[in-house]
Parts: C-alpha cells; structure tokens; sequence
C-alpha cells in the first residue's frame, strides 16, 4: 500500500505515523514546502518573546527522524497538481525538475494560507505574518533593531505575538476592526478583562478600526488605522487563515465554503483521497453547522482517524467544540462551545451564569481570582463556557468541553464530584459556582 501526504503539519504527520502504526508494510511518503517539520506553530509567540529559548527547542523531530522510521520525508517540494484519475501525485522539488508519484491512497494536509489585508503596503519590508518557524525567526531577527510595533489582529496569536514584543521593550499597538478583542472565542465582557491587563501591561489598543495602509518605502515606516496614523519599524498581519484548497479541487475532490468536504472518516468526495487539518470544513458540535477548526489538537485527532479508516480500521471524527487556551504574560484565557453573542445569532434561548472565585483556599499563600461564564440552554443544557485567571484554566475548559460534549445539564454539573485540596482548589469548583448561578436563574424563570 503506497500513501502519499501532502503536508507536514498536526495533521500530515500524524497520520503518517499511525498509518505506520497500523500497517508497517505501507510505503508511507510525505510531501512538504518546509524544509523543518515536526515543530509546534503555537509556540512561536512564545520564541519571539523569550519564553523559549530558540526556535530548535520547539522542534519535536527532524525527517532523518521519520526516514529512520520508514516514512520518506521529502522537504522543499511543492506538490502542484493531483491528478485523481490516475492515482498520481505531481510535486516540483526546490531547484529541480517535475516528479510523478503514484499512491494508493492520498492525505490533503494541505493546511491554511495566512490572510493577507488587500491594503497597500503589505509587500512592504518589515512586514510580517506569523504561520511556519521561517516566519518566526524573521519575526524575531527583525524585532531586534525595532522600536515600534503594530499587531493587526486581535485573536490569541495577535495577542500573543504583542506581547512577546512588548517583552523585547518594543511600543506595541495591536487593532482590531471588531469591537473587542478576542471575537471568536470570548464574549465582550470577558474580552474588557483581558483588554484591561493587557493595557495594564503597556500595550495599546486600537478597536473597531481596520488597517488601511501601510505607508514606507522599501521598509515598513507608518500604519495608517482609520484616524490614527502609527510610526512603525515592524508590522505583524494576525489576521486569520484560509484553507488552502488548491490541491483538493485539481484533484476533483468536493469543496465547501470553509473547505475540503469530508466525511466523519476524513474521506473526501474521492474515495481513496482524505483530507485533514485546517484545510477542512468541519460541523460544528452545538449547532451542527459548518465552521473551521484551525486548532493542532483538531489535526491531531483528524490524523489519527484517517489512519486508521486508511488501515482498515474503524474510526470517526466527532463535532467540534472548539477548545482554545493561551497564556499571555501572566494571564491564562479558555473557551469552549458557544460565546452568548454566538448562542444569540444563531437564534438559541439561553441563560448565562457567572462566578467570581479563586483558584485554591482563599487561605492559602498565592490564591489567585479566577473569573468563569457559563452559557446554558434555558432547559439547563451547557453550551458554552469562558474562564479567565492566572493559572488552572485549561484543565477547566477540558472539563466543560467534556460536559458540553455529553451534554451534561447544569444541575448534573453542581452535583458533580471534584476533587478538593487547599493548596490547588476550592472546596466548590468555580465552574460549580457559575452552574449554580446559572441555574438559579433557570428556576426563577419557571
């Protein structure tokens, strides 16, 4: 069995471990641009910033790694044409000529594309997107001789990478054309808490303008945001992914408006081709709608059910709910399920609940405030959950997304048993005491 994967993120390369896992007799190749693979995107902010202490620590395995254990990592190739009637694979290795690749079966990880603003400017040196370790370094090499920095983009990346910046003594700006910071994952009045610290820290907001230019010569030297115009030396552009979808649709696999159509076996529209990753279109676990889920533990798990499908074994790839964490500066933040703004849109009835507590015994040396928000069903089903607070928030999201994924009521929840020490929880679980809050709501309506 010959497979052959496009890509070499979450994605890609999971399924070519388990694929090898399951089958060591499967000729397994993957195709990728980068000449590095194996490494952590998501740590790249933290890099930038100093946290890490090179971009090498957040590389997990070379491809003489994976060579050794049979799957053929081929780097700096750019896979350009699927021809699906076929069964091959046509891929341009860096300075040389066109190869064929036959497959059995093919893995599309093909990934996102960072959006790129259709401003002026945006060619300009010194400026910058944040997606592979390449982009990282320069980030980084060019940050050293910056005094001012505009992040466009207020999602966790935007806010991660603002700050690593602020913590090389750069002036940091960062703008975002909503009206909040953090749209996708955190209502407005959880985003103002996060908003507060980060201003608190020196970093400078800009809400409900859009980048309208960048202005420079050769290099980067102004940004212009609706009234404000910035003296920049460097310029981030946070500002969301697209799947790319190019291979998919010269392969004749079907396409939808938030990406490649599969199935809950990760199989496309074409029988022996899957797709994984950001490069997807995937239902959303609360309204059932379609919707993205650029997130690596998504891939991960996407890799690992196309493998197995591939091997001959049985597997599916659940809904999301769309977990996020981050940790920026001392601060942690997490999501899952729907915000109340997302929960309204879409036309539902809900209730939310809130708590203000804090992470251990109130007793204990070092408690700190942990704020959560609950949203429910106005029947008691939890839908949605944020928290915000200087540790032992992402534990906490895991355990909501458990409780949203079997649908657990808030009443289950408050009678739920937690653990209990005063050195690390309170006697009453924060999210207990949202629940509560939520649910006496839920009474008095009746």
């Amino acid at each position: 069995m010959k497979v052959v994967i496009i890509g070499s993120g979450a994605g890609g390369l999971t399924a070519a471990s388990n694929i090898k896992k399951y089958s060591e007799k499967a000729e397994v190749t993957v195709i990728t641009l980068e000449n590095r693979v194996a490494y952590s995107p998501c740590a790249i902010p933290y890099v930038i910033g100093g946290e890490i202490a090179s971009f090498d620590e957040i590389v997990m395995h070379t491809p003489e790694y994976y060579n050794e254990h049979g799957i053929n990592i081929i780097t700096e190739s750019e896979a350009i044409e699927v021809v699906s009637s076929e069964n091959i694979v046509k891929y341009k290795p860096k300075n040389d000529n066109e190869v064929i690749l036959n497959y059995d079966y093919l893995v599309i990880a093909t990934g996102g594309s960072p959006f790129i603003p259709p401003v002026k400017g945006t060619d300009l040196q010194g400026v910058f997107k944040v997606r592979t370790i390449e982009d990282g370094a320069k980030i980084k090499e060019w940050a050293e001789k910056s005094e001012n920095a505009v992040v466009v983009g207020a999602g966790a990346i935007g806010l991660e990478v603002g700050y690593g910046l602020k913590e090389l003594g750069i002036n940091v700006s960062v703008t975002e054309m909503l009206p909040q910071i953090l749209p996708r994952s955190f209502d407005p009045d959880m985003a103002i808490k996060v908003q507060k610290y980060l201003e608190s820290q020196g970093i400078n907001i800009i809400l409900n303008q859009a980048l309208d230019e960048i202005l420079g010569n050769e290099l980067a030297e102004k940004v212009v945001i609706g009234n404000n115009i910035i003296d920049v030396d460097i310029v981030i552009l946070s500002t969301g992914i697209r799947p790319s979808i190019k291979l998919a649709k010269s392969a004749k696999c079907a396409v939808g408006k938030m990406g490649v159509k599969v199935n809950e076996k990760m199989q496309t529209s074409i029988p022996n081709i899957y797709s994984v990753g950001d490069c997807v279109e995937v239902y959303d676990g609360i309204t059932k709608q379609k919707t993205q889920s650029p997130f690596g533990t998504t891939a991960v798990r996407q890799g690992k059910v196309a493998a197995k499908n591939i091997t001959g074994r049985e597997a599916v790839f659940r809904p999301v709910l769309n977990s996020v964490v981050s940790k920026i500066g001392e601060l942690e933040i997490g999501a899952v399920g729907l915000t109340e703004i997302s929960a309204n849109l879409n036309g539902l009835d809900i209730i939310v609940g809130r708590s203000k507590a804090l992470t251990k015994a109130r007793y204990y040396p070092g408690c700190k405030p942990i704020d959560t928000k609950i949203i429910c069903s106005k029947e008691g089903k939890i839908l949605g959950c944020q928290i915000i607070a200087k540790e032992t928030v992402a534990e906490r999201v895991d355990t909501m997304a458990l409780a949203i994924a079997k649908e657990v009521e808030c009443e289950e929840l408050t009678e739920m048993e937690f653990s209990y020490a005063p050195p690390v929880s309170m006697v009453v679980d924060p999210i207990v005491l949202a629940a509560e809050d939520a649910l006496n709501k839920i009474k008095k309506d009746l």
